[in-house]
């Protein structure tokens, strides 16, 4: 697995929250599994998308797993708070899952594969616990999918300094757009792959605030030290990008970002 990029924070705990609470209704509209259903939620960090899976669909049993011991007490501490009890949490790492084979209906990945450094090996892991028949989600987002107006080399520059810091440490910031050769070469069939497209204005002050600033803008900051330490960007043009991106956040500016959402059966 690659070095996760945002680091294990109370700061990223909280975005990784206001993302999950911001998206919830664009990614997960149509995500919900019959009652008696096994489902697992392989690398669930700190839970923000398991409260969503466990509500929706309340009838299933979510088994979620993450290779991070902390990050699993987060994620306990947020299905208890939510009083869910259809969630079973389990230390696991991705590439060795101590599960039997076929024993579930459903697997359920999101923002995982962009942090590892064998992705295609991860969903090949992964197929072998299905039942036949059995489903396969994944959601990644995609960086190169970002734009906004006012237009700004500065903001480009520093967003694409997320997309390189992520890339030295293993991982890829641009997988949204590879969903459909992975599910295919990984031997899932029917591979179905739409794109989730967030579009912002002033006009929805709950988006702005949800995703352009506390989710976009606050993942692009979290890479500043390495970005500056990597010789990346110099701290002029970065704090302009920064700025720049807040100005599209603002009254008279627009933000646009894709995410994409994949389906494959055994």
């Amino acid at each position: 697995m690659a070095k996760y990029v945002h680091g294990y924070t109370e700061r990223e705990a909280g975005r990784l929250q206001d993302q999950a609470d911001t998206l919830e209704r664009l990614l997960h509209h149509d995500t919900r599994y019959a009652p008696g259903s096994m489902v697992l939620e392989a690398g669930c960090g700190i839970g923000s998308q398991t409260v969503t899976l466990a509500r929706q669909s309340p009838g299933a049993q979510i088994f979620a797993v993450d290779i991070s011991a902390d990050s699993l007490i987060v994620a306990r501490e947020a299905v208890a708070a939510a009083a869910l009890n259809n969630v079973h949490f389990q230390a696991a790492n991705i590439y060795n899952l101590p599960l039997t084979a076929k024993s579930f209906d459903h697997i359920f990945i999101c923002f995982v594969l962009e942090h590892l450094t064998d992705p295609l090996a991860a969903l090949r892991c992964l197929r072998p616990l299905l039942k036949a028949g059995g489903t396969i989600t994944v959601i990644e987002g995609d960086h190169g999918s970002f734009y906004c107006h006012p237009h700004s080399d500065a903001a480009v520059a520093a967003v694409n300094c997320l997309v390189e810091v992520q890339r030295r440490l293993g991982g890829n910031a641009l997988i949204g757009r590879q969903l459909y050769p992975l599910l295919d070469r990984a031997g899932y069939r029917q591979v179905d792959v739409s794109p989730r497209m967030v579009y912002v204005d002033s006009s929805k002050p709950a988006l702005v605030d949800g995703f352009s600033k506390k989710t976009f803008i606050a993942m692009v900051q979290g890479v500043r030290r390495a970005a500056l330490e990597m010789g990346l960007i110099d701290e002029v043009r970065w704090d302009k990008g920064i700025s720049d991106l807040f100005q599209a956040a603002g009254q008279d500016g627009t933000f646009c970002y894709t995410f994409f959402k994949g389906y494959g059966l055994v």
